[in-house]
């Protein structure tokens, strides 16, 4: 019987899907998938929307290396995720529990459980706004009604993990339909795409553009998915071996890169439809979500675009705000060893999202979210760092890891990046808090 200190992570869902023996590599392959989906959709979410319009409306195709270099960044943690997992059975959190002091596992969680409320709060004002532009309405109600999805998740849940899956995936593939036909409509200029996604020198030279460069990044990694996503590749059954450990390992990797290509190119899109629509019109200024969305239509001569741009954000918020509650069980089942009621971890979630919320908007009126959305990926950006530096720490030890520690070329890679995506973030930090005052 499982003790506390051993009992694996998810253990409603661990191992719970087959892996079948002497199959071809795409049979293998379409068991691994679906994992790398439910990160992805934390690249995508609302949070990273304003960032991306504000950028592409701003500057063009511009920002678009920003991007790719952002999501390279993801890849690589990601994978180290991967690695972490099926190697050592164990999740983020719960390695952390093993290796550091209960002091420094409490800070961790208290950071972490911070970080997790303020993604749901861009997530459940992004699924907020969307209904308020969908069907008129209000905000303060549509934030009270996306408090709902727990009965959808908890209904999946007992269902199997496959379908949790299955409607990830389902909402990821209608965000990324969306943009493609928001692309059609813009009809960008493909010669100036492909220049934006080369590194240009004058990002770092104008300090506006750096900013938002840096907004880019600071918001790309969630923390949560670092802990969820080094979790829930135990979900498959895969032999104990080394060999079927490091098949687990490639399919895993190879299943979470081609959901963050996805990822890559729905952010892409988001920026080259506020480029191609509002920087080239003359509407350069346009920042807020409601912004686009009003003006998309007229701007594009076509009547659908700006519903599709909101069914667009609807699918990214409610895709988002289902991981949230297995990030937020995972990390307090690792840290803690404490596990409550699906329906009740989903509500003490919400609680903490929904109230600054609506305090917010009685307060300061709808036109407040922009600021409380930048004010969520602040939080993000601030905890961010403290979920890298343990998973690159980690997976660099060969006595934790054994055969699957990181070569050297990936320990010098996965710290180069570690420290990169610290000191932006303290740049961005530094700046939004100079801005406040």
């Amino acid at each position: 019987m499982a003790t506390p200190q051993n009992r694996p992570s998810l253990p409603e869902v661990h191992r719970s899907i087959k892996i079948p023996e002497g199959k071809g590599f795409w049979r293998k392959m379409l068991a691994y998938a679906g994992p790398g989906y439910l990160v992805s959709v934390g690249y995508m979410d609302p949070g990273n929307w304003a960032t991306d319009i504000a950028g592409g409306s701003k500057f063009g195709y511009t920002l678009l290396s920003v991007i790719l270099l952002s999501n390279l960044m993801a890849i690589l943690l990601q994978s180290l995720c991967v690695r972490l997992g099926v190697a050592t059975g164990r999740d983020l959190a719960q390695a952390c529990r093993d290796y550091f002091s209960p002091r420094i596992n409490f800070c961790l969680w208290v950071l972490c459980e911070i970080a997790i409320a303020a993604c749901d709060l861009a997530e459940l004002l992004g699924s907020a706004i969307a209904l308020q532009l969908l069907f008129g309405i209000p905000l303060l109600w549509g934030v009270c009604i996306t408090a709902l999805d727990v009965l959808v998740l908890l209904f999946l849940q007992n269902k199997g993990f496959r379908y949790v899956e299955a409607l990830v995936i389902t909402l990821v593939a209608t965000v990324g339909i969306c943009f493609t036909a928001e692309i059609i409509f813009s009809q960008p200029d493909a010669g100036g795409i492909l220049l934006g996604y080369a590194p240009k020198i004058e990002i770092l030279q104008n300090p506006e553009m750096l900013y938002i460069a840096i907004g880019i990044l600071g918001a790309t990694v969630m923390p949560h998915n670092l802990y969820l996503h080094s979790s829930i590749v135990q979900t498959r059954d895969f032999q104990p071996t080394s060999e079927k450990k490091w098949e687990a390992i490639k399919f895993g990797t190879i299943d979470s890169t081609v959901a963050l290509s996805l990822a890559l190119f729905i952010n892409s899109a988001i920026l080259i439809v506020a480029a191609a629509t509002f920087h080239f019109s003359g509407n350069q200024d346009v920042a807020e979500i409601q912004d686009a969305y009003k003006l998309l239509s007229p701007l594009l001569g076509v009547g659908a675009a700006s519903a599709i741009f909101g069914l667009a954000l609807l699918a990214s918020g409610q895709s988002s705000t289902l991981t949230a509650t297995l990030a937020g069980q995972v990390v307090m089942e690792g840290f803690l060893h404490l596990r409550l009621p699906s329906w009740l971890r989903r509500l003490a979630t919400r609680a903490l999202a929904i109230v600054p919320a609506v305090i917010t908007i009685i307060l300061f009126g709808e036109q407040s979210t922009g600021k409380l959305l930048v004010f969520s990926q602040v939080i993000l950006s601030l905890q961010l760092s403290f979920a890298v530096f343990p998973l690159v720490m980690f997976t660099s030890k060969r006595r934790l890891m054994g055969e699957f520690v990181n070569p050297l070329w990936l320990k010098v890679l996965a710290w180069t990046v570690a420290f990169v995506i610290a000191g932006l973030n303290i740049w961005l930090l530094i700046q939004t808090f100079l801005g406040w005052l």
